[in-house]
């Protein structure tokens, strides 16, 4: 731009210099826009997360301030079935929270088990009496229930003391002492939670006509958003459904009571909208925990089935799983192979390299093992040094064939030390209609080779050590 003017000074005189000027301000000014419309980017998406949540707030607010004009009154049988709904729920989850901490010891699930057990009564015993008092008092509608705010501080105090326990210890070391803990601070918070309520000289009222009718459900309020931010922080190492769910249960928490303070009578549209929400937050952390259970229960089922080192099949699932095709075998008429194997020189590999390289080897044969099998087929770790393979619809022509591939893998590996394996062959019901025949068969063809001197099989180029 600076040698266009000079140049255009120099041949069309001061008034092409005056235009280049007008030219370069505006080139300017459109310079300065971008930069300030990239910052104003970058912040906001620095702070994306924080200007979402200042929406949504903003929205939710408008929306309870139309919610407020709603001439809506439910039925009070509507709020007894969702208060019951709620305690039902508290039920299910703390029996689902104690099954999840006697497979994990985590803390956090131990203490809200209780907590939400006593939310549930409380829950409980205010669906009983709410229907009666709508009855018997006029003035019933126009006060805030105390039960209502012990109930629901108490449970957002026990989500902050779940999270104070488990940041000091958060694996329970003695279960059963630690239950015992665990009621101690569920009935000291619960007692401490009534006190506080309890000696108020009334009941809160209702004030229809200020701009929070109900100022007293911002305590709770208040608290459940520590709890959301305590439990959000908490996702950072604690990833499961239960510890998600918690998140976004303590934030309809916290819809529930701002909603509840905009509620200008029992009944009406923010009052019945708020048992929604805690309903819904009820069946939110059940809906995990029953999430955490059943992995659990797949996790302990894997375990009670498989090998810990190698991840094949245990003894235990082997002999299942040999009852199983001897059934299905008598049924169809098709006969199944048998392999047991052997690690040749397992004590020499762990007194000369260390039970470390034992281990490895160990696992270098179920690894050869599992990828040398097809789908079908089940391969698994009989015991010490020893695994087997089942072959369904297989004969000894295909069991001898699966045993030189396995050997070859072995001998190819390119690992040290170099390892070897003695195999033993039996097919259903060749050599055996019992599971107590098969293996026998099988284990008396493994010591054979064994006793042979040349059992070296040469594949190729390979030697592999079997057959």
């Amino acid at each position: 731009m600076l040698l266009l003017t000079l140049y255009s000074t120099r041949t069309y005189g001061p008034k092409w210099n005056s235009a280049c000027c007008i030219l370069s301000g505006h080139c300017i000014s459109l310079g300065g826009f971008v930069s300030l419309a990239s910052k104003i980017g970058a912040f906001v998406y620095r702070f994306r997360v924080a200007l979402a949540v200042l929406a949504a707030a903003a929205g939710y607010v408008i929306f309870l301030s139309i919610l407020r004009r709603s001439p809506f009154m439910a039925d009070p049988f509507l709020d007894t079935y969702l208060e019951m709904a709620g305690s039902l729920i508290a039920f299910t989850f703390a029996a689902n929270a104690l099954v999840r901490f006697r497979g994990t010891h985590d803390r956090i699930s131990l203490i809200l088990a209780f907590g939400f057990a006593l939310a549930g009564i409380v829950e409980a015993g205010t669906s009983m009496t709410f229907y009666q008092g709508t009855l018997v008092s006029a003035n019933y509608t126009n006060q805030v229930s105390l039960a209502w705010l012990a109930g629901r501080t108490l449970l957002g105090v026990l989500l902050l003391c779940a999270l104070a326990v488990e940041s000091r210890v958060p694996v329970a070391r003695e279960p059963g002492k630690e239950m015992a803990g665990a009621t101690l601070i569920v009935s000291a918070v619960a007692y401490l939670t009534s006190i506080f309520y309890f000696i108020l000289p009334a009941a809160p009222r209702i004030h229809p006509h200020a701009l929070i009718p109900r100022p007293w459900d911002l305590v709770p309020a208040a608290i459940y958003i520590a709890a959301t931010i305590g439990y959000a922080w908490r996702l950072r190492r604690a990833t499961a459904a239960l510890d998600r769910a918690l998140v976004v249960a303590a934030a309809l928490q916290v819809l529930c009571h701002v909603t509840m303070s905009q509620s200008q009578r029992v009944l009406d549209a923010s009052f019945t909208l708020a048992h929604f929400l805690l309903v819904t937050s009820y069946a939110i952390v059940l809906g995990g925990t029953l999430l955490d259970n059943a992995q659990l229960f797949d996790q302990v089922s894997h375990l009670a089935s498989s090998d810990s080192l190698t991840g094949l099949a245990n003894h235990r699932r082997l002999l299942q799983v040999l009852e199983t095709e001897i059934q299905r075998s008598r049924r169809t008429g098709r006969s199944f192979g048998f392999m047991l194997f052997d690690l040749d020189g397992l004590k020499k590999i762990n007194d000369k390299h260390g039970h470390l390289t034992g281990s490895r080897a160990i696992r270098r044969l179920g690894v050869a093992l599992r990828e040398n099998s097809r789908s079908i087929d089940t391969a698994a770790r009989y015991g010490g040094d020893e695994f087997a393979l089942v072959l369904p619809e297989s004969g000894e022509s295909e069991a001898r064939q699966a045993a030189a591939r396995i050997c070859e893998q072995l001998a190819n590996d390119g690992q040290d030390p170099p390892i070897t394996v003695s195999v033993g062959v039996s097919v259903y019901p060749g050599d055996g209609a019992t599971i107590e025949k098969l293996l026998a068969a099988a284990d008396a063809g493994l010591y054979r080779m064994k006793e042979r001197s040349g059992k070296k099989l040469r594949l190729g180029r390979v030697v592999a050590a079997c057959l």
